[in-house]
C-alpha cells in the first residue's frame, strides 16, 4: 500500500525518497548564490587591476635594482668603491641620535692611532726605559757614588724650607704613582699579565686607573706650587755655561763648578718638568673629560700665526686620539728624565737626599756643588737685622 508523508510546508512525498525543496526556495537560493559569485568576481577584478597598475610603474626601478643601482640617483652596488671610500674617510652621515659621533660609521684615524700607540710609542718608550736603566747602572759602576771630596763637616745649612719640601714631595710622590700606573697601561699586558693572571691584573689595572685619574690633581697642585716657589731661582745665566763646560762636576772627581741654588742641570730638569708637566696635565684633563676640549686645534692655530701651516680641522674623536698619543709620548720622556734625577738625588750622590728629607745639607756638600749659593746665604746671615 502506498503511503505518503506531508511536510510542514504542505508538500507530500513518498517515504524513502529525497526531500525536494519547493520551487520558490530553490529559485531564491540560486539568486543569492549568483549575487555572491558576482561580488567575488568584482573583488578579484579590482585586485587584478591594482596589481596591473602597480606593475606598470615597477619595471624601470626593478631593472635598475637588478643592474646594481638604487632608485633616486643614490649610491648603490654599482658604486661600492665610492660608497666605502666615502664612509672610510670618516664622513658623517645623518642620524637621529643626538651624539654627533654616532653619525660616523668608520673612523679610519682609529687604525692610525692604534698603530702609533702599539708601535712607536710602546717600542721607543720601552727602548728609552731600558737605555736609561742600563746607562745609570753603567755610570754607577764606572764613577761610583759621588762623595763629598772634603768629607762631611758636621755643620749643616738650611737648603729647603718645609713648604719647599711639601711641594716637592707632593709633585714627586704623585708623579711616581702616575708613572707606575701609566706604564702598566702600556706594558702591563706584556709584563704583569702572564705573571699574576687575568683576574689579578684586571683588578690591579682598574684600581690603577682610578688612582691615576685622582692623583693627577695632586700632581698639578704640586707642579703649580713648585713653579711659584722656584721659578726665580731657575732663570738661566752665564754661570750655567761654565757649569756645563765642566761637566757639572759629576763626571770627573775633584771638579766643582760654581753654581747658585740651582745648577744648570737642575734648571733643565725644572723647565722640562714645568713645561712637560703642564702639557701632560692639559692632555690628561682632555682625556678625563672627553670631547670637551680642542687643545690640538687651538695649539695648531696658534702655531699657524707664527708661520706654520698645520691642519686645524679635527673631529672630536681625532682630538681624543691625538691627546692620548701626546700624553703617552710626553709622559715617557718625563719618566726617562726623572729616573736620572732620582738616581743623582739618592744613591748617586752623597748628601743630596738630605736636601729634601730634613731640608738641611752638609756645608761642605753645599760648598762643592752650590758654592755661589752658600756665599749668598753667608752674606745674608752676616747682615745685621734691621
Amino acid at each position: 500500500m502506498n503511503s505518503f508523508v506531508k511536510s510542514k510546508s504542505g508538500q507530500t512525498f513518498r517515504p524513502g525518497t529525497r526531500y525536494q525543496q519547493p520551487e520558490r526556495l530553490r529559485a531564491a537560493g540560486t539568486k543569492k548564490g549568483d549575487i555572491m559569485m558576482q561580488g567575488n568576481a568584482f573583488r578579484i577584478l579590482a585586485l587584478l587591476a591594482v596589481l596591473i597598475c602597480g606593475a606598470t610603474s615597477l619595471p624601470a626601478d626593478a631593472v635598475a635594482q637588478q643592474s646594481g643601482s638604487v632608485p633616486g640617483d643614490s649610491l648603490g652596488l654599482s658604486s661600492d668603491s665610492d660608497l666605502w671610500r666615502f664612509v672610510r674617510t670618516g664622513n658623517a652621515g645623518s642620524t637621529q641620535i643626538k651624539n654627533e659621533l654616532s653619525a660616523v660609521m668608520i673612523q679610519s684615524e682609529g687604525d692610525n692611532w692604534r698603530a702609533m700607540r702599539n708601535g712607536p710609542i710602546v717600542a721607543f718608550g720601552g727602548i728609552g726605559l731600558i737605555i736609561i736603566i742600563f746607562a745609570l747602572g753603567l755610570f754607577y759602576m764606572v764613577r761610583g757614588k759621588i762623595k763629598i771630596d772634603s768629607g762631611p763637616s758636621g755643620e749643616t745649612i738650611l737648603r729647603f724650607a718645609t713648604i719647599d719640601r711639601f711641594a716637592h714631595w707632593l709633585m714627586a710622590g704623585s708623579f711616581v704613582i702616575l708613572a707606575i700606573t701609566g706604564l702598566n697601561m702600556l706594558y702591563g699586558r706584556y709584563v704583569l699579565l702572564p705573571v699574576i693572571g687575568k683576574d689579578a691584573f684586571a683588578a690591579l689595572t682598574a684600581a690603577g686607573k682610578y688612582g691615576h685619574n685622582f692623583l693627577a690633581f695632586a700632581f698639578m697642585a704640586g707642579l703649580a706650587l713648585s713653579f711659584i716657589l722656584w721659578v726665580r731661582h731657575n732663570i738661566p745665566n752665564k754661570v750655567d755655561l761654565q757649569w756645563i763646560k765642566m761637566g757639572g762636576g759629576i763626571v770627573k772627581k775633584g771638579v766643582h763648578p760654581p753654581a747658585k741654588k740651582f745648577n744648570a742641570g737642575q734648571k733643565v730638569i725644572f723647565w722640562a718638568v714645568m713645561i712637560g708637566g703642564l702639557s701632560v696635565s692639559m692632555s690628561g684633563i682632555a682625556l678625563m673629560f672627553p670631547f670637551q676640549t680642542t687643545m690640538f686645534a687651538d695649539t695648531f692655530a696658534l702655531l699657524n700665526n707664527l708661520g706654520f701651516s698645520l691642519s686645524t680641522d679635527f673631529t672630536a674623536l681625532q682630538e681624543q686620539q691625538l691627546n692620548q698619543l701626546w700624553h703617552g709620548f710626553v709622559s715617557l720622556a718625563l719618566i726617562v728624565m726623572i729616573m736620572a734625577h732620582i738616581y743623582i738625588g739618592s744613591v748617586g750622590m752623597e748628601g743630596a737626599l738630605d736636601a729634601m728629607n730634613s731640608g738641611r745639607v752638609d756645608r761642605n756638600w753645599a760648598k762643592e756643588h752650590h758654592s755661589l749659593w752658600v756665599e749668598e746665604e753667608d752674606q745674608k746671615a752676616a747682615k745685621p737685622a734691621e
